[in-house]
C-alpha cells in the first residue's frame, strides 16, 4: 500500500521531514514520543540520532521508527558505508538496520528505504569525528569525591520550563511528591560551590525524559532514552553543563536505567516485538530476591521472578534478552559517554536486569573506553553478593563481569551500625573493621563508592538519631577510608527527614536554589544555623585534605583492630607498586592518619609506631596543632581526628 503524506524533493526522491534542531543532534524528536505522532509529521525516527567513525566496534544497528517501515529495503544512496543487516520484529513500524563503518572517514550518508510498491524515502544520517582522546577518556576513581543531586530539588536556575506544553505532572512545590523546578540551569549557577566545596565529580539522579502523569520528579520512569526531559533542560544544556563543569575540574556521572522503562514509554504503545517486555506486557512484581542468582540451591521460577518481574505497574520490566533491545541499551549509553563527554555513569538496580546482558553490556563499553568507570547499584549488605559483580572479584561460577566499581552498601550499613551500638568485642567499631576485612572478596575494593546516605534511603542525619558528634564520625570516616565516596546534597549542612521515612521528604529541597529562599541559602552561608555552617565547613575541611593528598587515598588503607572504642588506620600513597604515583609531588611521604573514639582517651603514639616510625610529626586538619609521634594525644569522646603525618 503507498505511504500518506510524503514530501518529495526536486530529484523526485522522497525524504524524510526534519524539524529544526541543532544538527549534532538533528534525529531526535522535539516532541515528547508518548505522544500520537500526526499524519502531518509521519517522519522516521532513528535511534542513535547520529554515531561516529573509529569507534573499537565498527556495527552500529540503528533502530528506525516510523509508519509502515518494516518491510522496507535498505540501502545506501550515498556515502561508502555498507548495510550489513535488516530485520524487522513484529511491529509493522520498526526496522532495525545494521551499518558497518569499518575504514571509513566521517561524512554524512543518504540512507534509501524502498517500498514494495517503489516509492522511496532519504534519510540523511550522520557519522562524525570523535573527539581527540575520546577512547581513552580516565573515568572517576579513588582520588575523587562524588556529589549527588537530585535535579528538581537543588536549584532552579530556569523558571521557564517548570511546567512545558504537552507534560503532565505540573510543578507544585507544596507537594513533597510533585516537581519542584530544579534544571541543568539550576546546576549550573552553582558549579562554584560545588568546587570550592571539594568535589571532583557530580552524579544526578536520571534526567531524561520521564512524560508520566505523576511522581516523575525522580526520573527513573525513562520515556525516550535520547531526550533531557525539557523540565530540566535540553540534549544541549546538559552537555553545556558537563563542558562547564568540566572547566572547572567536575566531571559529570550519568545515572542509566537498563532494567525498566516508564509506562507512558512509546514502547508500551508500539512494541517492537512480543518479548520486548517481560510477563508478556503485564504487570508481575519481582520478588527482590537478588540472593537467587548466586543460590546453589536455587529453583529456575525463583529466579525468573526476581529478574522478570516488575517494580511497579508504572515501571514495565525491559526484556534485554532480545539482541536488538540489548543493542539499542549499549549503543545509548556509548552514545551519552560520546556525546556529552561523560567520566562515567551510575547504573540503577544493577543485577536486575538479564545477567548474560549485563556482561555484554559492561565489557562493550568497557571495550570503547579501557579508562572508564561504571558503578552499578546492588543494594545488598553481603559482600559476597555485592563483591560478586566487580570486575576481578573471585567468583563462584565463571561469569564475566567488566563492571569496574560497586556501590558499597556493606560499609554503609556496618557504619550506621557501629555508631549505633555499644562497644564490645562483637559490635561497635568492629562492625566497620569486619566489613573492611573482607576486602579480600573484591577485585578492586579501593575503586568501590563508598557513601553515608542515597537518595533512597534516610539521612545519615536522621539514621544517627540527629547527634552531630555521630554525624561526624561518620562523615570523617566515608571521607578517609578507601573507596570513592559520595555525598548527596544537604548532607553537608545536617539535612535530615525526621518523622518521615518518604522519599519527597528524603529529597526535600537545598535550600537557597529557589529565587523565594530569603531566609536561608546554604550556597551562600546565609540563615544558616552554627551546626550547618559547622557541618558544611567540616565536609569541606576534608574534601580539600583529599585534594591536596591524593596520592595517599589512592593507596594503601591499613587499620588497628578496635580497642577500647577506639579505631585507627592510616591512608599512604602506594609509591612501590608500580602505580604511577607521581614521584614529585611534595606530600608524597606523607600519611594521614584517623582516629575515631567514643570514650575520653589518653592515647600514647607509639602503639601506632609499626606505621608512624619512620615520620617526626601529626599536624591535626581541623585545627592546625602539630605533635610528635611520640606524644600522647588527650582525645574528648565522639571525637573524629584526622592528622597529617610527616
Amino acid at each position: 500500500m503507498p505511504r500518506r503524506n510524503r514530501v518529495t524533493n526536486d530529484s523526485g526522491h522522497i525524504k524524510i521531514q526534519k524539524r529544526a534542531i541543532p544538527l549534532l543532534l538533528s534525529c531526535i524528536t522535539t516532541f515528547p514520543l508518548f505522544s500520537v505522532q500526526s499524519s502531518a509529521n509521519s517522519g522516521i525516527d532513528v535511534y542513535p540520532p547520529n554515531w561516529w567513525v573509529g569507534m573499537q566496534n565498527s556495527n552500529v544497528e540503528l533502530m528506525l521508527y516510523g509508519d509502515d517501515v518494516a518491510d522496507d529495503t535498505v540501502s545506501i544512496a550515498k556515502g561508502d558505508v555498507s548495510v550489513k543487516h535488516s530485520q524487522a520484529l513484529d511491529s509493522e513500524n520498526y526496522l532495525f538496520v545494521t551499518l558497518d563503518t569499518s575504514n571509513v572517514s566521517a561524512q554524512e550518508l543518504v540512507i534509501r528505504l524502498t517500498d514494495s510498491d517503489g516509492t522511496t524515502r532519504d534519510l540523511t544520517y550522520t557519522l562524525e569525528k570523535r573527539a581527540q582522546g575520546s577512547a581513552s577518556r580516565e573515568g572517576f576513581g579513588p582520588q575523587d569525591a562524588i556529589y549527588l543531586i537530585a535535579p528538581d530539588r537543588y536549584a532552579n536556575g530556569n523558571v521557564e520550563n517548570d511546567n512545558v506544553k504537552g507534560y503532565g505532572d505540573p510543578a507544585d512545590r507544596s507537594f513533597k511528591g510533585g516537581r519542584h523546578g530544579g534544571d541543568i540551569q539550576g546546576i549550573v549557577d552553582n558549579l562554584n560551590y560545588i568546587q570550592d566545596m571539594g568535589f571532583t565529580q557530580i552524579w544526578t539522579m536520571p534526567m531524561l525524559e520521564n512524560a508520566m502523569d505523576k511522581y516523575s520528579y525522580h526520573g527513573y520512569s525513562t520515556t525516550d532514552y535520547y531526550k533531557i526531559d525539557p523540565r530540566f533542560g535540553s540534549n544541549d544544556d546538559f552537555i553545556a553543563l558537563s563542558t562547564e563543569a568540566k572547566s572547572k575540574g567536575l566531571g559529570i556521572i550519568m545515572d542509566m536505567v537498563l532494567n525498566h522503562i516508564g509506562s507512558n514509554h512509546l514502547w508500551m504503545k508500539d512494541t517492537p516485538s512480543h518479548d520486548w517486555i517481560n510477563n508478556n506486557g503485564k504487570f508481575v512484581g519481582t520478588t527482590h530476591k537478588r540472593e537467587v542468582l548466586h543460590d546453589p540451591h536455587a529453583v529456575a521460577s525463583d529466579i525468573k521472578g526476581f529478574s522478570d518481574g516488575w517494580f511497579v505497574p508504572t515501571m514495565p520490566d525491559l526484556n534485554q534478552r532480545n539482541p536488538h533491545l540489548a543493542n539499542y541499551l549499549i549503543q545509548n549509553a556509548i552514545w551519552w559517554v560520546e556525546s556529552a563527554g561523560l567520566s562515567g555513569i551510575r547504573v540503577d538496580t544493577y543485577s536486575y536486569p538479564d545477567k548474560a546482558f549485563l556482561s555484554q553490556w559492561t565489557n562493550r563499553i568497557m571495550d570503547e573506553y579501557p579508562n572508564f568507570n561504571i558503578v552499578g547499584e546492588e543494594w545488598s549488605v553481603n559482600p559476597a553478593i555485592t563483591a560478586y559483580w566487580q570486575a576481578g572479584s573471585h567468583r563462584h561460577d565463571d561469569y564475566d563481569s567488566a563492571l569496574p566499581s560497586v556501590m558499597d552498601f556493606p560499609l554503609q550499613a556496618a557504619v550506621v551500625k557501629a555508631l549505633s551500638n555499644d562497644e564490645s568485642w562483637n559490635s561497635g567499631f568492629n562492625s566497620v573493621y569486619e566489613t573492611l576485612a573482607t576486602d579480600f572478596l573484591y577485585g578492586d575494593p579501593n575503586n568501590l563508592v563508598i557513601f553515608p546516605d542515597n537518595h533512597d534511603m534516610s539521612r545519615i542525619f536522621t539514621q544517627l538519631g540527629h547527634d552531630k558528634d555521630k554525624w561526624n564520625m561518620a562523615m570523617t570516616l566515608l571521607l578517609t577510608t578507601r573507596g570513592i565516596p559520595q555525598v548527596f546534597y544537604g548532607t553537608e549542612i545536617l539535612m535530615g527527614n525526621e518523622g518521615s521515612e518518604d522519599h519527597g521528604i528524603i529529597r526535600s529541597d537545598f535550600p537557597g536554589g529557589w529565587p523565594s529562599d530569603n531566609d536561608k541559602n546554604a550556597f551562600t552561608g546565609h540563615g544558616l544555623t552554627d551546626d550547618e555552617r559547622w557541618a558544611q565547613q567540616r565536609v569541606k575541611g576534608l574534601l580539600q585534605l583529599r585534594k591536596s593528598h591524593p596520592l595517599q587515598f589512592k593507596g594503601l588503607l591499613k587499620h588497628f583492630a578496635p580497642e577500647n572504642g577506639v579505631y585507627t588506620y592510616i591512608r599512604e600513597a602506594n609509591v612501590d607498586s608500580g602505580s604511577g604515583a607521581d614521584k614529585s609531588n611534595t606530600h608524597q611521604s606523607d600519611k594521614i592518619l584517623v582516629i575515631l573514639n567514643k570514650k575520653p582517651v589518653d592515647l600514647p603514639l607509639n602503639k601506632y609506631a609499626e606505621v608512624l616510625s619512620t615520620h617526626q610529626t601529626l599536624t591535626r586538619v581541623s585545627d592546625g596543632i602539630s605533635f610528635k609521634t611520640t606524644d600522647t594525644l588527650r582525645l574528648p569522646a565522639m571525637s573524629a581526628s584526622v592528622f597529617i603525618v610527616q
